[in-house]
């Protein structure tokens, strides 16, 4: 390796380097808390409604929605996640609130996911990232592992950047109960 060589290489190696943080951390405030939350229509699965092909905020209004975004369906820490909400459903259910995963994994994928799983609730595929990009929760080509409580008039009152799954649903929840109490 010549030396111009070498110093490209060093250049290019240091722009990664400085870039991609920079890129990583660009973005994760940029979901308003009070404002409205970014609207979505994506295809989906739900075993409850096995029918219905395509899901969208508006689905969901006059309820409170838990909408998570994680990386990958199967993988240690969505499925952790995942069973986490589906183990706290019913009390999710029981306070007029959904719950709502997003990822880039097909509806085929959610489909399995949900059944080796036993998920209540619907797993939206956003396959191209257009919307985790409206959430800043896009790091190509996985959704980031954010959360987004939304309140029934669809206004964005509470946000998690980079959770950790174990846990994470019991302190949405709590979060919710708390949330419920302020705008009763």
């Amino acid at each position: 390796m010549n030396r111009s060589q070498f110093i490209k290489n060093i250049f290019i190696f240091f722009g990664i380097l400085l870039i991609k943080p920079f890129n990583l951390l660009a973005n994760v405030n940029s979901i308003n808390l009070e404002k409205k939350a970014p609207y979505f229509y994506l295809n989906g699965y739900n075993k409850n409604n096995p029918d219905k092909k395509y899901w969208s905020l508006e689905d969901f209004s006059g309820k409170w929605l838990v909408l998570y975004f994680y990386p990958k369906d199967f993988s240690s820490g969505c499925t952790l996640e995942a069973k986490g909400f589906q183990d706290n459903y019913n009390k999710y259910k029981k306070i007029n609130a959904s719950i709502v995963g997003i990822s880039s994994d097909s509806k085929e994928d959610h489909e399995s996911f949900c059944s080796s799983t036993k998920l209540d609730y619907t797993l939206l595929s956003d396959e191209n990232g257009e919307i985790s990009k409206e959430y800043d929760s896009w790091l190509d080509p996985y959704s980031k592992r954010n959360t987004f409580l939304i309140n029934p008039k669809g206004i964005v009152i509470f946000k998690w950047i980079g959770v950790k799954p174990i846990g994470h649903a019991q302190e949405v929840l709590e979060k919710l109960v708390e949330q419920q109490k302020l705008y009763a």
